[in-house]
């Protein structure tokens, strides 16, 4: 694969949203034994030897997609999350899960963006496996791919807010104190962000 003509600087965000699923996919792991969880066509039979931080940085640097399309994949991850309980991310499938969001959210957001066959390359996978995993988190999603700017807005904000106040957070006992555990992360509902910052506009 030909290397780009310039290195770019990931995003802190973005480095922040890596940490941030490695710490979901590690909590998970540890409920596995006790939760019910369905094996899907994003689970591997071995947890990938690469990071989850190296696998964004990968994706980041070949896929070319605008910064905007990450936060978007990050909004689609916590929504099949929220779908589909008895599929928590977890070490086995958060490498398919984040390259499938991605290539979604780029389809969804940019004007121009790469095919499944190069996404499938970047991601290490056969291009039949890209074309199943993208009907399958479609399906996961109930085509619900629109994204409000107060639901971009919110999400955004979290990042940046935990990723300057709380770089250390312990995602387990904060998904427990929110009563939303095996999720990515939820605090708020959006719907109900949505009116609330409605109200405040009026």
């Amino acid at each position: 694969m030909a290397e780009l003509e310039s290195p770019k600087m990931m995003p802190k965000s973005i480095t922040f949203l890596s940490s941030l699923l490695q710490r979901v996919a590690d909590s998970n792991d540890l409920h596995r034994e006790f939760q019910p969880q369905k094996i899907s066509v994003f689970h591997g039979l071995t947890r990938p030897t690469i990071s989850i931080q190296s696998y964004l940085e990968r994706i980041f640097k070949y896929a070319n997609c605008s910064p905007s399309c990450f936060v978007v994949a990050y909004v689609y991850l916590d929504r099949f999350a929220q779908r589909q309980p008895s599929l928590p991310i977890n070490s086995l499938n958060v490498h398919r899960l984040l390259i499938t969001s991605v290539l979604v959210s780029a389809k969804f957001m940019d004007d121009m963006y790469y095919n499944n066959a190069y996404y499938a390359r970047v991601g290490g996978i056969s291009t039949i496996e890209m074309n199943y995993l993208e009907v399958d988190f479609l399906f996961g999603l109930g085509f619900n791919l629109n994204v409000t700017p107060n639901t971009f807005h919110t999400y955004c904000s979290y990042l940046q807010r935990e990723m300057m106040q709380q770089p250390s957070l312990n995602l387990a006992e904060s998904s427990l104190n929110l009563g939303r555990s095996l999720k990515v992360h939820l605090c708020f509902n959006e719907d109900e962000t949505s009116h609330q910052q409605q109200q405040l506009a009026v």
